[in-house]
């Protein structure tokens, strides 16, 4: 282990215990959801603190200078995956406004530079089409580099489960077992095995996770690698058949596991499920709506906010030419 790391995990072990009394009772359903993966070790919080002490340290230290956004190149140890169009034009708004109040931190690298904090601001300015950025340049290496985006980002609410557990396998190298990865970053080891499920689960799902990663929490991912292992091939060609009903929200994923289970206890017989097909719709990367088909109903939801009022009209106007809209 690094001195880095070392560092890391004696300021941790300090700032833990204070900084989890002071906090507050979680307020959102995806930090309620959490708050039990990282409730032992040195504390979430704690290693947060540090890590943002770490940051600061370097900065003060650091070269300002006019960056080429070309220049930048992306973090590879970055956590988020899915941005939100909104808060990026919001920020973009901002900065076209007033201007980039903190400069994005980054490292050289051989070509060029590397991002390490500031992917928001960086793709604000690629928005706006910007040609510089201001940035504080330091000197990071790869271990204190991945450690540090990891622990920056892992506690962030908005922070999807599956994006943690991807950047979690990244970094796992880092550390000589996974007893002192959860120690330096403030998890239990139970949690951080529950994040770590996400990789035993079968290709089908996880493409889909890395187009919309709020389909599946920690906790059912662990729950459905579980059943997947307990029923073998039954169970994956159950998965298979279910997963659709996940994706498209007719099956809670709580109740995933437990519909495997079952699924394969009726021998593959349930004709409502075979029969039933959902079909999502995107609009770019972000999932738009479904089309459901069962053996009673053909179903179209759309977002409200995805539709324009001229699309909404065009729909409207397929329809009426295959039905009546008013009873005749």
């Amino acid at each position: 282990m690094s001195s880095f790391r070392e560092r890391m995990l004696q300021k941790t072990a300090e700032l833990g215990a204070t900084a989890e009394r002071q906090a507050k009772a979680p307020s959102a359903p995806t930090e309620a959801r959490r708050s039990s993966a990282f409730k032992t070790g040195p504390g979430m919080l704690g290693a947060l603190a540090a890590a943002e002490q770490r940051i600061q340290q370097l900065e003060a230290t650091s070269d300002k200078l006019m960056l080429s956004v070309g220049a930048i190149g992306p973090n590879p140890w970055q956590p988020r995956k899915v941005f939100s169009d909104d808060a990026l034009a919001s920020l973009a708004e901002s900065i076209r406004e007033v201007g980039l109040v903190e400069p994005v931190v980054v490292r050289r690298v051989e070509g060029g530079y590397q991002l390490i904090a500031g992917e928001r601001r960086l793709r604000a300015h690629k928005l706006l089409k910007l040609e510089e950025i201001r940035a504080a340049v330091i000197a990071c290496s790869d271990e204190d580099m991945a450690v540090l985006s990891l622990v920056e980002n892992v506690g962030r609410e908005d922070l999807t489960d599956y994006e943690i557990a991807q950047s979690l396998h990244v970094v796992e190298a880092e550390f000589p077992s996974r007893k002192r990865m959860a120690e330096a970053l403030g998890m239990s080891r139970k949690g951080l095995y529950r994040f770590l499920a996400f990789t035993n689960l079968p290709d089908f799902v996880r493409q889909d996770l890395d187009l919309n990663p709020h389909l599946l929490g920690s906790t059912a991912a662990d729950e459905v690698v579980s059943a997947i292992k307990k029923h073998g091939d039954a169970g994956i060609e159950a998965a298979r058949a279910l997963w659709s009903s996940v994706a498209g929200g007719a099956l809670d994923q709580g109740k995933f596991a437990t519909a495997i289970g079952q699924y394969v206890a009726r021998g593959h017989s349930d004709e409502g499920v075979r029969e039933r097909s959902i079909d999502k719709i995107f609009a770019g990367k972000s999932h738009a709506g479904t089309i459901t088909r069962d053996s009673n109903s053909f179903t179209v939801k759309i977002k409200t906010g995805v539709l324009t009022g001229d699309q909404e009209k065009e729909i409207r106007k397929l329809i009426s030419s295959f039905f009546s809209l008013i009873p005749s």
